[in-house]
């Protein structure tokens, strides 16, 4: 038994035998991030039933109204001490992986596990418009950078279970596995490393089965029969709608950013900064309470609820308005489900007004609803493949993939064209531009990088010995498809190519400003 023990032990130490220990990882990860994320969850729902129910009582019991104010201050000044405590926590948590991933960030997995928890229920289930999405990459990616942690993992292989972690999050939050991996791939690395696949694959599948046991198979949005529609006689239609909801997503970004400067400049103490959209959501709680929370249930009601136009306009503007001065603010808590829930605003008023033009059958009103989700979440984060396959899995509506990516696309180049940045990449770079709080948290010290040369980078076409490369940086492998080759200095690098570099981390994002894919413009060739 001892014999077979070492065996074992030594095959999966082996380096040839790695994708076999990043699968067992996974799945290690996987279940962990399950059972976190299903607690999670069921706060979340509890306390969505919670909420409307005690906004009734309210009403009638006005008496009660300073108590329950009383409490969101509370709420706030809990909030406002878990950020000061690590400003990890703050924000979606999405930003923050990136900027592990990249070298230029590093977080205390144990304390941001505990207080991101905390924070993100406190403050979506006070009534913040916030999505757990955010919240649930993070945590899952903070269990993946544990296990790297605890079992004293390379910095390359630590990174790639803190990435499978991050898609098991999201597989877990949305019971979406393979938009969890696709994520992983797409939106956080950017390279379709089978390190990567391997990693993500196991933690997203075992991830999402450990949820699907707590809240059955069941989709996130419950919107009933979406009849297939015809990409060929409404193809132009379709255009439409993501040129629609792709021009609103433009919005989304420069108010984000604005909100954040206007709480910067706000005279007033911190720690009543987050007390002022816990009050917002008291009073909306009374006036409009279908912004509150993430907004999973406003999704819902668009189906079955028949909103004149006037209003659904009301929903679009209060719950966008709302969302921006909840995140602004700088609470543990996430953007994903409040922009799908945008989303679906513009696709329930493009709808209203198709069927009033009579250019759109009244059936299908549903499908817009479906589809806006998706074009206003490759508008806004400019992951279309991801948003595609994650409203594909959320609604349960498989069969409408080419018209899902015909809107998603163009949703895309709505935002591609007038310079749209993705928001994840521009939060991350507003964290970035705070040295102060960032300094104490970048590590130096050497690590073996892994490098995917991009398709027009600096690095394609180009000899490695004529590569202005970082001091101190050792190409010490060159893998070309399934051939490894020399890292010799006349060797041409192409597109595709993966470089394996010895380098310093704080030179991680130099060595990817080389490698990074670039658009090539052939007329000024």
């Amino acid at each position: 038994m001892r014999r077979r023990l070492e065996d074992a032990m030594t095959m999966l130490t082996d380096p040839r035998h790695f994708k076999l220990r990043l699968f067992i990882e996974g799945n290690i990860i996987g279940i962990a991030t399950g059972f976190v994320i299903a607690l999670f969850r069921f706060l979340l729902e509890c306390s969505e039933k919670t909420l409307p129910r005690l906004y009734a009582w309210l009403s009638q019991h006005p008496l009660w109204m300073p108590v329950w104010f009383l409490v969101l201050a509370g709420i706030g000044y809990v909030l406002y001490r878990i950020v000061k405590r690590d400003g990890m926590t703050s924000g979606s948590g999405i930003p923050q992986i990136k900027g592990i991933l990249l070298g230029r960030m590093d977080m205390n997995w144990a304390r941001v596990l505990v207080l991101k928890f905390i924070g993100a229920v406190l403050g979506i289930g006070a009534g913040l418009s916030l999505g757990r999405e955010g919240p649930s990459v993070q945590l899952g990616a903070c269990l993946g950078q544990g296990l790297g942690r605890l079992t004293h993992r390379s910095y390359a292989e630590s990174h790639y279970l803190l990435t499978a972690g991050a898609g098991a999050g999201l597989a877990a939050a949305f019971n979406a596995p393979l938009a969890g991996v696709v994520f992983c791939l797409e939106e956080l690395t950017k390279n379709f490393s089978s390190f990567v696949l391997m990693g993500a694959v196991a933690a997203a599948v075992t991830a999402t089965t450990v949820t699907q046991y707590f809240f059955g198979m069941e989709p996130v949005f419950h919107m009933g029969v979406v009849p297939v529609i015809d990409t060929g006689s409404m193809y132009l239609l379709l255009i439409a709608l993501g040129a629609f909801v792709g021009a609103l997503g433009l919005l989304f970004n420069p108010f984000l950013s604005g909100a954040q400067n206007a709480y910067a400049r706000m005279p007033l103490p911190a720690c009543w900064k987050p007390v002022v959209p816990l009050f917002a959501a008291g009073l909306l709680g009374f006036v409009l309470p279908q912004v509150l929370g993430g907004g999973s249930p406003l999704v819902d009601s668009l189906v079955v609820t028949d909103y004149p136009l006037t209003f659904l306009l009301i929903l679009l503007a209060g719950k966008f308005l709302f969302t921006m001065l909840c995140f602004g603010s700088g609470v543990p808590g996430g953007i994903f489900l409040p922009m799908l829930v945008l989303g679906s605003l513009g696709g329930a008023v493009f709808a209203k007004a198709a069927i009033a033009l009579g250019v759109l059958p009244a059936p299908f009103a549903v499908n817009c609803i479906v589809f806006g989700m998706a074009a206003y979440f490759s508008s806004v984060v400019k992951s279309p493949i991801t948003g595609s396959i994650l409203i594909m899995e959320m609604t349960g509506s498989f069969e409408h993939m080419l018209a899902l990516i015909i809107v998603s696309m163009t949703a895309y180049l709505v935002s591609d064209l007038t310079g749209g940045q993705p928001v994840y990449d521009m939060l991350l770079a507003r964290s970035l531009a705070v040295r102060e709080k960032i300094k104490r948290r970048i590590r130096r010290k050497r690590i073996l990088l892994e490098l995917p040369v991009g398709m027009g980078s600096q690095l394609a076409g180009t000899a490695i010995g004529q590569v202005a490369w970082p001091a101190g940086a050792l190409i010490v492998n060159v893998r070309r498809g399934g051939e490894e080759l020399s890292p010799a200095g006349q060797l041409h690098l192409q597109d595709g190519d993966y470089l394996y570099i010895l380098t310093d981390e704080r030179d991680t994002w130099q060595l990817q400003e080389l490698a990074r894919e670039r658009v090539i413009d052939k007329q000024n060739q």
